[in-house]
């Protein structure tokens, strides 16, 4: 049985490796630790199909390392003991030391985690961990601590082509057929900068079409896939797909697509408490103060997946999508949080004013810290109209309330006390 395309095209050195410059260019930063033989610990972050077991394949050949993979899906604390116990014994030199793959590192337990510490820490192996959800959430800090982390990003279009001319040009069995693709648009399109969904997708393509003489149009790409797609692929094929339409059906206030999506994820498998993360966030991006209590919902709601598990949560899962779907939406803190980090990008570091400094001996004190300050609880209604910005962007509007119940009163609130200095 022959290996998939995507298999087939493996590379085994930087030079062939498509994507990411900006961690594996010319003079960037984890070529340059590659090239020296001086890797630290690492965790890959970044969606599926971008490369981060390919990357890891390709350092330890080019390290001429011993190579230890386990999947954190199939494995425990047992087969880690048992490859840190063989690591020991390969070589006593840090730099020669072997590497330790782990695939979807995300999906280890705490007590899974806790047992890679000690051969983390004393240089027994070199970690490589790849894993497609934020290692901040879904790494202990202990371990985190001990490792670098690069992000890995979606493949863009021009990659996304030299992959596919590479294989029409090497592959052994590509390149005995004469392929032409008229149209890329709808493999671009459904491959969603997945280097390895593109390549599946692809293969089946021109298997379906048959023959030596293959031309590929967006019609027939589409046409083929609609007939071959899977329910769910929580490694990765659909998985971004599907979440993305479980989102915004919730922030469409569609409660019935979004149960129905929220199906799709529980019949396939997937993590229940990565579907309560996203209900967090949204929680707070598209709905916010347009009705707090849905953050507090959705944090309750993360609190008894986390507890429950299946089959159980589920039902859990279900009342707080209906909630969120339900309730008035709002994305006003999210767009007020965003343009405030622009702001801060290109306006630098601007000094805070002298009447809001902290003022904690006698010579700040002299030198004006902290001086016409008006402590707000001292005023009428607790309210002091006074300076809080920086005098470059003094009068800068960030928050712009909500065209919803709770935020006009927000917005009747602000403009009572501040009148016409943020136009409220």
């Amino acid at each position: 049985m022959q290996a998939p395309l995507a298999e087939r095209m493996r590379p085994n050195n930087l030079d062939n490796y498509i994507g990411q410059k900006h961690i594996v260019g010319e003079g960037a930063i984890l070529r340059n630790a590659i090239e020296s033989n001086i890797l630290p610990s690492i965790i890959l972050w970044g969606p599926p199909g971008v490369g981060k077991t390919t990357l890891a394949n390709i350092i330890s050949h080019q390290l001429k390392r011993p190579f230890y993979a386990l999947s954190a899906i199939n494995s425990g604390v047992k087969d880690i003991r048992d490859i840190i116990d063989k690591a020991k014994g390969t070589g006593m030199f840090a730099q020669n030391n072997p590497i330790l793959f782990i695939d979807e590192i995300h999906r280890f337990s705490k007590s899974q985690q806790d047992s890679l510490l000690g051969a983390v820490e004393k240089g027994t192996v070199t970690l490589i961990g790849a894993t497609t959800e934020n290692p901040s959430f879904e790494v202990i800090s202990a371990l985190l601590s001990r490792c670098q982390v690069y992000i890995l990003k979606h493949l863009d279009k021009d990659d996304l082509l030299t992959m596919l001319k590479l294989a029409m040009e090497t592959d052994s069995i590509l390149k005995t057929k004469k392929i032409t693709i008229t149209e890329s648009e709808a493999l671009l399109r459904l491959s969603g900068g997945d280097g390895r969904k593109l390549l599946n997708i692809f293969e089946l393509v021109v298997n379906a079409i048959g023959g030596n003489e293959v031309e590929i149009t967006n019609e027939k790409v589409t046409t083929i896939i609609q007939q071959n797609i899977t329910l769910y692929d929580k490694t990765g094929e659909n998985h971004y797909d599907i979440i993305s339409a479980f989102i915004k059906s919730i922030r469409g206030s569609d409660p019935n697509a979004a149960v129905y999506w929220l199906a799709r994820m529980i019949e396939g498998g997937e993590d229940p408490l990565f579907i309560a993360r996203r209900l967090l966030i949204l929680a707070s991006e598209d709905i916010g103060n347009a009705n707090p209590t849905a953050l507090v919902i959705a944090n309750n709601c993360f609190q008894a997946v986390n507890i429950i598990g299946y089959p159980e949560s589920r039902i859990i899962l279900s009342q707080a999508v209906i909630y969120l779907a339900c309730s008035a939406k709002s994305n006003a803190s999210y767009m007020a949080i965003n343009q405030a980090q622009e702001t801060v990008q290109q306006s630098g570091n601007l000094p805070v004013p002298l009447h809001l400094r902290n003022a904690p001996t006698k010579l700040m004190k002299d030198n004006g810290y902290g001086a016409d300050y008006k402590y707000s609880h001292s005023y009428e209604n607790n309210f002091s109209e006074q300076e809080y910005l920086p005098d470059n962007i003094k009068g800068m509007k960030f928050y712009e309330p909500g065209n919803n119940a709770r935020e006009k009163e927000l917005r009747a609130y602000l403009k009572g006390h501040w009148r016409d200095k943020y136009k409220y």
